[in-house]
Parts: C-alpha cells; sequence; structure tokens
C-alpha cells in the first residue's frame, strides 16, 4: 500500500505523537508498504507564523482559546492543500492522528483512518489553552465527535481512549496500544560511560532520568520535589529532564527553593538520538503521569522506551502505566501526586541496584513480546485493509 500519515502538528517535534509516527513508519515500511508523512512543518515557515501562530498569539490575548481554534483551523486549511498537491502520489489511504488533520483529509476524498491518541479537549483544558465548561471548549469537542464519526476505521492507543470515543461519538473503535522500535531502543549499558564522558556526567553520579514534556498531566514536578527526601541519603543523586512545555518555569521555582541548582539539569526538547544516550547513561528512569483535568496517560511512549533499554523504571500508577508495568517485577509504581512514596520507591532502587537490573531484565522480554513495533505495523495494516474494503 501507500500510505499518507498525516498530522496538523509540527513532525517531528519532542513528544510521543511524532515517535509514534516515526516507529510506525519503520514498522511498515518492514512490512513493505510505502509511507510518507505530511505535516504542519511542511507549511512554509512565514505562511505558519503569518496566518496560524500570530492571529492565534492575537485572539488568546482577547480571550483564552480563541487562538487556539483559529491556529487549529488554519493548520486544517493549510494541511488539506498540502494533501490536495500531494494526490499525484496516488496514496491508497491516509492515517489522519488528530481530529482536525481527520476532517481534512475527508475532504481530500482519500480513505481515511485515525488514530486518537488523547483527549483532545481535556488536554486543551489541562494546559491552560482553554477554559472548562466554555463556548471553545463545547467546539474542540464538537470536532473530536465529527472527526470520529467521519472516518472510516478508528484506533486508539488504550483502551481508556476506546471507551472515550465510544461514550463520545457512539463509534467502535480499535485499541492497539503504543510500542518502540525494538531495534532502535534496546539495552546499551555498556556504552553508560561513554555516553557519560560525552554528556559531561561523572561516572560516580546516580542519574535520575525524567523524559518527559513539561506540562501538568506528566507530573514533571513531582521529581524536582522528590528530590531533596533523595539527597538525603544519596547526596551524589542528579535530576535529569530532556523535554520542553509549560511546567518548566515551576520546574525551576522548586528547585531555586529548594536550592537543588547543583543537583537539577534541565536539558529542554533533545533529539530522539540522544534521549536514548540518557536512558543508557542513567541509573532510574522517572515517569510521574498524574490524572489532570480529566486527562490520563495512555501507553506511555516514554515508559516503553525505558524498559526497552534496559533502564529500571520508577512510574505512577495511573492510566496504561498500570497496563504496561508489573509491580515489584518489571518496575515500581507509586500513588500520583505522592511526593514520599516516589522518593521513597527511587532510594529504594538506588539501595539495591541489584533488583533494579532484574526488573530491567524482565521489562525488556516484555517490550520484545508484546510492544514490537513490527507487531504494532501488522495491525495497522490489517485495520488498513478493513477500511478500504468498508
Amino acid at each position: 500500500m501507500k500510505i499518507l500519515i498525516a498530522t496538523a502538528y509540527d513532525y517531528p517535534h519532542a513528544g510521543g505523537l511524532s515517535t509514534h509516527v516515526t516507529t510506525l513508519k519503520a514498522g511498515l515500511e518492514e512490512r513493505g508498504h510505502q509511507v510518507d508523512v505530511l505535516s504542519f512543518t511542511d507549511v512554509p515557515p512565514v505562511m505558519r507564523k503569518l496566518y496560524a501562530q500570530g492571529p492565534s498569539f492575537v485572539l488568546n490575548k482577547m480571550k483564552k482559546g480563541k487562538g487556539i481554534i483559529w491556529s487549529h483551523n488554519v493548520r486544517k486549511k493549510m494541511l488539506q492543500e498540502l494533501i490536495e498537491k500531494n494526490k499525484g502520489n496516488n496514496y491508497d489511504l491516509i492515517n489522519a492522528q488528530d481530529p482536525f488533520t481527520t476532517l481534512a483529509a475527508l475532504e481530500t476524498g482519500i480513505p481515511t483512518v485515525s488514530t486518537v491518541h488523547g483527549y483532545m479537549t481535556f488536554e486543551s483544558v489541562s494546559k491552560g489553552s482553554i477554559d472548562e465548561g466554555s463556548p471553545e471548549a463545547a467546539y474542540m469537542k464538537e470536532i473530536e465527535i465529527k472527526a470520529y464519526k467521519g472516518t472510516k476505521e478508528i484506533i486508539t492507543v488504550d483502551t481508556r481512549l476506546k471507551d472515550y470515543v465510544k461514550e463520545v461519538a457512539g463509534v467502535e473503535a480499535t485499541a492497539i496500544r503504543n510500542f518502540i522500535d525494538i531495534h532502535s531502543f534496546k539495552p546499551d549499558q555498556e556504552k553508560k560511560n561513554e555516553f557519560r564522558k560525552k554528556h559531561g556526567i561523572s561516572p560516580e553520579q546516580k542519574i535520575l532520568f525524567v523524559p518527559r514534556r513539561l506540562t501538568k498531566k506528566n507530573g514533571v514536578i513531582y521529581p524536582a520535589l522528590a528530590l531533596p527526601r533523595i539527597l538525603e541519603k544519596h547526596p551524589d543523586v542528579h535530576l535529569i529532564y530532556a523535554g520542553s512545555g509549560e511546567a518548566l518555569s515551576e520546574i525551576k521555582r522548586i528547585v531555586d527553593e529548594n536550592k537543588l541548582e547543583n543537583h537539577v539539569t534541565l536539558l529542554g526538547a533533545i533529539p530522539h538520538d540522544q534521549v536514548k544516550e540518557y536512558y543508557a547513561l542513567s541509573d532510574i528512569v522517572l515517569v510521574p503521569s498524574v490524572h489532570s483535568a480529566g486527562v490520563e496517560e495512555a501507553t506511555s511512549i516514554s515508559a516503553l522506551e525505558a524498559m526497552g533499554s534496559g533502564s529500571p523504571l520508577v512510574a505512577c500508577a495511573v492510566g496504561g502505566l498500570k497496563e504496561i508495568v508489573h509491580h515489584g517485577e518489571d518496575g515500581l509504581l507509586v500513588e500520583e501526586k505522592n511526593v514520599e512514596e516516589l522518593a521513597d520507591a527511587t532510594i529504594s532502587l538506588l539501595d539495591h541496584p541489584e533488583t533494579g537490573e532484574k526488573f530491567a531484565l524482565k521489562a525488556r522480554t516484555k517490550i520484545e513480546n508484546e510492544y514490537s513495533h513490527l507487531a504494532a505495523a501488522e495491525k495497522y495494516e490489517s485495520i488498513y485493509k478493513k477500511a478500504l474494503n468498508k
């Protein structure tokens, strides 16, 4: 098949959706399909700023939510025009990665399958982009419903999202849990010291790694809040964040108030290849997701990557993380927003590194058996064929 994966967001960018697209593309291509990606990034920069980003900023100053709706609609229009220009490639199918892209794809007449990665309206509320109960929130929900009802087939990245689509739109979806490229994310601990030297990290330091977009639902403030307690037992610990987002200022405030400047590094968004190196050089990976404005973690790609990379994992027991991690066997789960539990679990693995190694070995086996990009690509292929036969 000739498949077009499309999104109204940037690609590539730091985040789970972009990682999903890259990994799905690799899996489908290994199965012999031709796959292209179109995104908002393919729109000329001047056009992006002039018609989407600039007006969005001004409109948000007038009323919260007006700007994000403007931006989404402009992105939809621009993406639809891009797809029309590329019709000569004779795509069999479009796999849209968000509701606005679904609506853009449907306008082109090409058979469309939609992947649902999250709760678009709730996530906008959680980030503070729109107000809960506002006309803007109602509009976003209407867009979701229209997209879900219009597409040929829907794939969700976990069972909760499948239930959500059924609840809001009355449409049956197929849940295919997130996945990783098992050839790319694999144990590389033998290069631990090499990567530490490359990134200026002492071999003696204990490294805690948070590979998360800095947004509220990812619970990124909690490792910083837990760090003072961890340092009491392990003063050589250093906490590293890889990601950007609106929670950055709050993390900086926590670091300043607790005088943690020498124990915390904020890398910002870094290339995915570098993220792999930080998994390898880390002692523990933290995925501290929380419930926020009705949003909960789906099948966390960061958690899957950590487990595939042979890194011991501590995660919060919310959403899909409860399905991924078997507590006490291939990782540790703690109560969300519970700073003491997060600190204690981290200290436990620092005290007993051999336990972390056992968890990591079992986690890698689980990833190979259950979360391979090749197995996922085969499932996606079957949904594509089902859509084309309708």
